[in-house]
């Protein structure tokens, strides 16, 4: 049996689905319904759940789409910008990363719990995201050479649970300003 591609409509409304179920997650309190996530994307239900026939299923390609969007996007940042330009934007997508677990907690909590998430493997992942646009700003000679990925993930953790996304942008963004101007490296 050879298995096809989805259709170009298909993989639109899916990725279209993805980009608004992030946003959604991302502006909620609690979990919204799948109603409305396909509300608000301007489908029916039943085209949602032909793409993500549980709210699980749907949740953990939110979760992926945003692990693989950090990793691959260090190295994107790093051929756009100097490294520590990189840094700091890839912070606010850390950040926006975050805030979309906001929606989906319950069902993130209890997908890793039950095995259907591995946290340590995503961990190894950003860590590695992080070590990247690092190695390239210690050549650079714009970061720090003494700072480590796990010190700027416990930072990024520090900072966005005292100042979450979206509702405290701005101190957000201070205070990932401030970290930025601790890592640069301090003239001899």
């Amino acid at each position: 049996m050879e298995i096809r591609a989805p259709r170009a409509d298909a993989a639109r409304n899916r990725d279209q689905l993805l980009a608004v179920a992030t946003r959604v997650f991302m502006s909620a309190d609690a979990e919204p319904s799948m109603r409305a996530i396909a509300r608000e994307a301007g489908v029916g239900i039943a085209t949602l759940y032909r793409h993500f026939p549980t709210r699980e299923s749907l949740v953990d390609a939110v979760y992926q789409d945003q692990v693989v969007r950090l990793t691959t996007g260090a190295h994107e940042l790093l051929g756009q910008l100097p490294p520590a330009a990189a840094m700091r934007r890839w912070m606010d997508s850390f950040g926006d990363w975050i805030a979309t677990k906001n929606g989906m907690l319950d069902t993130l909590l209890a997908m890793i719990e039950s095995g259907e998430i591995t946290h340590a493997q995503t961990r190894t992942e950003l860590l590695t995201a992080i070590t990247t646009i690092l190695d390239a700003g210690r050549a650079a000679g714009d970061l720090r050479s003494d700072v480590t990925a796990e010190d700027i993930a416990a930072s990024l953790i520090g900072i966005f649970t005292v100042a979450p996304r979206p509702e405290r942008e701005a101190t957000a963004s201070r205070l990932l300003n401030l970290l930025m101007d601790g890592l640069r490296p301090t003239a001899r």
